[in-house]
């Protein structure tokens, strides 16, 4: 009997180990807070990445709380939103809890919704547009007549196309890149002040080894895999994301939205 009183408080013991451990950073939302004076913009960009709303544990309604009380100038998403179209619902929630404040937000695509079917990407598309977002498929807009938010599409799905992407961007004129795949960076001239990504989730199992084994491309194999850096003297930022992808897990490593004060 005492054997057997032994193994159950085992197993609850470890059974608690793997909810602290695996499931409570999934939970945990982190607002980080950067600052990046020599961009010179004035204004503060507030960075949601990786949703992946099928495996988030992070409310639409904690997201629209932080809007509400960081007030931000601008908000961008950096892609990953769903890869199945039965999702779709779900994201239109957050979409319209993001939108909802009346700020202006911009966003990209990444990986994961290119492996939706192109009439559920485009269904995608207008649920964030309906929302109020404008979506940048290598494409860019310039904001309040100020600075320029360059969207470039997908790396890792073969969808970015710099070129294009900056087609409209003036020479002097400052330029804020989005993008979901941050390995984009590695192509690009130095001729933006700022650059935000996603798409590593901070490793999601923060074993340094790890990337080895996992293709992720030339940034993660050097180990850049989360925070701000520099890049041909150019600060770039890659988010942790607020979800992550199968397992629905993370291991020393919390979620994240970023506000950038630039």
């Amino acid at each position: 009997m005492d054997n057997m009183w032994l193994i159950i408080a085992m197993i609850a013991a470890a059974a608690l180990s793997a909810y602290v451990l695996l499931i409570v950073p999934t939970q945990w939302l982190k607002l980080e807070r950067i600052q990046v004076p020599s961009a010179q913009l004035g204004i503060r960009v507030l960075q949601i990445s990786d949703v992946h709303v099928e495996f988030t544990r992070i409310s639409h309604r904690r997201i629209s709380r932080i809007i509400k009380q960081q007030k931000p100038d601008y908000i961008c998403v950096t892609g990953d939103f769903t890869q199945k179209a039965k999702h779709l619902p779900k994201v239109k929630r957050y979409a319209e809890a993001i939108g909802a404040a009346g700020i202006p937000v911009y966003a990209v695509l990444g990986n994961h919704d290119y492996r939706l079917s192109e009439p559920d990407r485009l269904r995608l598309i207008s649920i964030l547009e309906q929302a109020g977002f404008t979506v940048l498929l290598n494409d860019s807009v310039l904001v309040d007549g100020k600075f320029r938010i360059v969207g470039i599409d997908d790396f890792g799905s073969k969808k970015s196309d710099p070129e294009q992407a900056f087609a409209k961007a003036e020479p002097e004129q400052p330029v804020i890149v989005i993008t979901h795949d941050p390995n984009v960076i590695l192509h690009l001239k130095p001729q933006f002040r700022y650059f935000m990504a996603g798409h590593f989730h901070g490793m999601q199992f923060n074993v340094p080894p790890l990337f080895r084994y996992i293709n992720k491309g030339a940034l993660a194999s050097s180990g850049i895999i989360k925070g701000l850096h520099r890049y041909k003297g150019c600060p770039f930022y890659i988010s942790r994301g607020m979800g992550q992808t199968f397992p629905n897990a993370r291991l020393f490593i919390s979620c994240e939205v970023t506000l950038h004060e630039l």
